[in-house]
C-alpha cells in the first residue's frame, strides 16, 4: 500500500490541511481501477468506519497478491468539514465559508475535452475511453482553483476521473441502505445493490447541481450523446452514491459486513483474483428518484413517527404525527404515493416546511433539481 498526501490550498497564513489516499495494487492494470471514498459530507461517519474496516481488509489481499486491479481508498474525504465545529456541534455537510454543499458544484470538463480529442476518436471504443480519460485528467490537473473548497474538489476529481468504478459512501439520518446513481450506471448497479443488500437503487439523468458520483460518470453518456453515431462512446464509469443506513449506524459489526460486501463485488468485478463470490439475489428494486417524495410539515411541533423506516407504505398512510405542545394540535403527516418508506430525520421538533421523511414511488412525478440540500 502506498500513502499519498494532497496538500490542499492554505485558506490562511499558518494553515494547511491535507488529503490522504490509499493505493493498492497496480495502476494502468487491465483488470480495472476502483475508486472508494467515505464521508464527503464529513459528519456522516458510518462510511469512515467501513473505509476502517475496507483498509484491513485490502492490505490482507494484497500481502497475498490478490489485488490484481487498482483499488484507491480514502478514508475521509473532506478534511475541510471535519473540523467545523460551532457550539460543540459538527457540521460536515456544507462549508461554513460559502454555505455550499461539499457534495455539490464539482467542475464540469466535457465539453473541453471533447473539443480537444474529437480529431484523436476512431472506431475502437476502448482506445477513445483511453484518449478521454487521459484529457480529462489533464484537464483537471490544470484546472484553476481560488480557494481550498475548490482544491478539495479537484483532487477528489484528480484521483477518480478514470475509474471504471466509484463510490461515494454517504448515510442518511435514519434509513435503510440504497443508492443513487445514474440511468446509464443501472444495470451495471444491479450487481452492486445485491451484494450491498440495498433495499433500493435512485435512478436519475442529471439530478442537478452535479454532485460528486454524477461528475464522475455523467462525462461517458454525455460524450456518448454528442459524437452520436461516429465514435463508439461506452459508459466506462459506475459511479454511485452508496447511503450506509443512518447517522448513528456506526459499529463494527455493520462496519465490517458492509467492508466485505465491497470486497465481494470488486472481487466479483475482477479486481481481486480468486473464485468469485456467487451473486446474491436482490432484496429490492430500481426506482426514479423522481418518484422520490420529500414529506415536509406543515406545522411546527414534536415530531413521532407512527411507521418504521423499510415499510412498504400505500398513498394517504400516516407515517407521522406533528404535536404543537402549546394547542395539542396535532397533524398528521401523509405518504404522498405508494412506496417505500426508506428514510427519516433524526430530529423530533419539525419546524413548518421541513423536510422530515422520503418515500420511494414508483412512477416519475417531479421534476427540476431532484437533490435536496444545496
Amino acid at each position: 500500500m502506498q500513502l499519498v498526501k494532497h496538500p490542499l490550498l492554505s485558506p490562511a497564513p499558518g494553515t494547511q490541511r491535507e488529503l490522504v489516499s490509499l493505493h493498492y495494487g497496480t495502476p494502468g492494470s487491465a483488470a480495472g481501477k476502483a475508486y472508494i471514498q467515505a464521508s464527503l459530507h464529513a459528519d456522516e461517519l458510518p462510511g469512515m468506519l467501513t473505509a476502517h474496516h475496507l483498509r484491513r481488509q485490502l492490505a490482507a489481499l494484497e500481502a497475498a497478491g490478490r489485488i490484481v486491479g487498482e483499488i484507491i481508498l480514502v478514508p475521509m474525504a473532506n478534511p475541510i468539514g471535519l473540523s467545523q465545529h460551532v457550539l460543540h456541534s459538527h457540521l460536515g455537510r456544507f462549508e461554513l465559508t460559502t454555505g455550499e454543499n461539499f457534495n455539490r458544484h464539482y467542475p464540469d470538463q466535457i465539453e473541453a475535452v471533447a473539443t480537444s480529442v474529437e480529431s484523436q476518436l476512431g472506431p475502437d471504443p476502448g482506445a477513445n475511453v483511453r484518449i478521454l480519460r487521459t484529457a480529462l485528467r489533464q484537464a483537471i490537473e490544470t484546472s484553476p482553483v481560488e480557494t481550498e473548497l475548490q482544491s478539495l474538489r479537484r483532487t477528489l476529481l484528480q484521483l477518480s476521473c478514470d475509474a471504471d468504478i466509484v463510490l461515494d459512501l454517504h448515510c442518511d439520518a435514519e434509513a435503510v441502505v440504497h443508492l443513487y446513481t445514474e440511468s446509464p450506471c443501472a444495470e451495471a448497479c444491479d450487481p452492486l445493490a445485491r451484494f450491498l443488500r440495498s433495499r433500493l437503487t435512485l435512478l436519475a439523468m442529471d439530478s442537478g447541481d452535479n454532485p460528486f458520483d454524477e461528475a464522475c460518470s455523467q462525462v461517458w453518456w454525455k460524450w456518448k450523446a454528442r459524437f452520436g453515431d461516429r465514435f463508439p462512446i461506452p459508459q466506462a464509469c459506475l459511479s454511485v452514491t452508496v447511503e450506509l443506513r443512518g447517522a448513528t449506524d456506526v459499529t463494527h459489526e455493520l462496519a465490517s459486513q458492509d467492508a466485505q460486501k465491497i470486497i465481494d463485488f470488486l472481487h466479483w468485478r475482477g479486481l481481486i483474483s480468486g473464485a468469485k463470490p456467487a451473486l446474491p439475489a436482490p432484496v429490492g428494486d430500481a426506482r426514479p428518484l423522481a418518484g422520490s417524495m420529500p414529506i415536509k410539515s406543515p406545522a411546527t411541533g414534536v415530531l413521532t413517527f407512527l411507521k418504521p423506516i423499510g415499510t412498504d407504505v400505500k398513498a394517504g398512510d400516516v407515517l407521522a404525527h406533528v404535536i404543537d405542545p402549546i394547542t395539542d394540535e396535532v397533524t398528521e403527516l401523509l405518504s404522498p404515493v405508494d412506496g417505500l418508506f426508506f428514510a427519516r430525520d433524526f430530529l423530533r421538533f419539525a419546524t413548518r416546511g421541513m423536510r422530515v421523511a422520503k418515500v420511494a414511488g414508483k412512477e416519475a412525478i417531479r421534476t427540476g433539481k431532484l437533490l435536496g440540500a444545496r
